[in-house]
């Protein structure tokens, strides 16, 4: 196995449809601009209510991927 290196970023998902679906939107698009994604680790939750009454679900993550070389 060739030994790897890992850069990490940190990036926030935003869904009303719950934590689940802002982490997988925030994949989602992170995968459109980087490659090799290998791990994400959530590092926080929150949410706020909106002012009318909906909830926004909030993840933060952390995204590991494996540099190109």
């Amino acid at each position: 196995m060739a030994d790897h290196v890992f850069k990490l970023v940190e990036i926030v998902g935003v869904s009303h449809d719950g934590y689940d679906a802002a982490v997988k939107a925030a994949l989602g698009r992170t995968g459109k601009s980087i490659r090799n994604i290998r791990w994400f680790e959530v590092i926080a939750q929150r949410g706020s209510v909106e002012a009318d009454g909906n909830l926004l679900y909030q993840v933060m993550l952390k995204v590991g991927f494996t540099l190109d070389g």
